[in-house]
């Protein structure tokens, strides 16, 4: 909708002062670059991560291990220092697999919509040792390079500002779609829940009802029996 009211024939009345105003307002609100999560991992152990990626969008990861030295980032890794990843889609797919690596990356499209599971492990090690890494994950705008796209087809700042924009903005409308599809979801998913507790109900009442009938016929016998009534 953003995009459609600056692209209105009352935005050409606009002063240059005020539309770059609004560029500047737009380029200060745009989300800051993820950074890279750093874990520790115990040998022998298991850690996920999750992340929920949409249909066609574009995901990318890197991670590696931190040196059990921060102050020689450069020095050679311990052989007990590895670890084995996996990628999963929602329905389990494997989307990326690496065993006993000190480092990896990878990339892919979702084909699926939902939480996409990156899990870490290390095998077990005696005596147990720490693992420490770093993994970068990203989706959708923030996968994008975009240094790389201004340098291959030669574009300045404020033109990649812009078009970091205009991605920011569509991948905010396809949220707000995909949000307004779940949202449909849930609400058939609560009216048939609905209408199965009313039919149960109706079913409860039906079943009190008969049991009462019941009683009340087996006391009725029994009194006329005895010849109470």
């Amino acid at each position: 909708m953003a995009a459609r009211r600056l692209g209105s024939p009352a935005s050409r009345w606009l002063r240059p002062s005020a539309l770059l105003l609004l560029v500047a307002s737009a380029l200060l609100s745009a989300p800051s670059p993820a950074r890279a999560l750093r874990f520790d991992l115990e040998s022998g152990h298991t850690k996920c991560v999750s992340d929920e990626i949409k249909v066609n969008a574009m995901a990318v990861g890197k991670y590696h291990i931190v040196g059990p030295d921060p102050n020689s980032p450069d020095a050679q890794l311990p052989e007990s220092h590895r670890i084995s990843l996996r990628v999963t889609s929602p329905y389990g797919n494997s989307m990326h697999y690496a065993e006993n690596v000190q480092s990896g990356h990878f990339a892919f499209t979702a084909a699926e919509a939902g939480d996409y599971l990156a899990c870490f492990w290390a095998p077990d090690h005696k005596p147990p040792v720490t693992i420490g890494f770093e993994f970068d994950w990203r989706s959708g705008v923030s996968a994008k390079d975009y240094p790389s796209v201004a340098k291959k087809g030669k574009v300045d700042m404020m033109e990649l500002e812009l078009k970091k924009l205009e991605e920011t903005i569509k991948n905010i409308h396809e949220e707000m779609l995909y949000l307004r599809e779940r949202e449909e979801e849930m609400q058939d998913v609560n009216r048939r829940t609905n209408s199965r507790m009313a039919w149960l109900g109706f079913l409860s009442l039906g079943v009190c009802l008969s049991v009462a009938g019941l009683q009340l016929w087996h006391l009725k016998t029994f009194f006329e029996r005895k010849k109470l009534l």
